[in-house]
């Protein structure tokens, strides 16, 4: 007899210091304005179809990094669910950056 067996899904990890939390918004604000920012101030410097072209250029390289970083971070098991760029922070902070775990054993101490 065969039976399907839905394996649990880890939650996002939850920023417990200050100095993680900020990491991880300094990693979304990243993640979400950069091409953006980056288009304006090509068309600032230089002209409309420059600013298209690097708006072009810069969301599929900002793609290629959000994935990057999501594969690297988020569990196997879990890489086919959708994450916005906040959880993608808090995954990364998380798990390359910040070891909470840790920080929260000193305190304790």
């Amino acid at each position: 007899m065969q039976t399907d067996y839905i394996e649990p899904i880890e939650s996002t990890p939850i920023l417990h210091s200050k100095k993680c939390k900020l990491i991880s918004l300094i990693t979304r604000v990243f993640l979400q304005s950069t091409t953006i920012v980056t288009a304006l101030i090509a068309w600032y410097l230089y002209d409309y179809f420059v600013a298209i072209a690097t708006l072009l250029l810069v969301f599929i390289v900002m793609g290629i990094v959000r994935a990057k970083i999501r594969n690297e971070v988020i569990p196997i098991t879990q890489s086919e669910h959708h994450y916005n760029d906040k959880s993608i922070a808090s995954w990364y902070t998380a798990k390359q950056l910040c070891d909470d775990s840790l920080e929260l054993n000193l305190e304790k101490i």
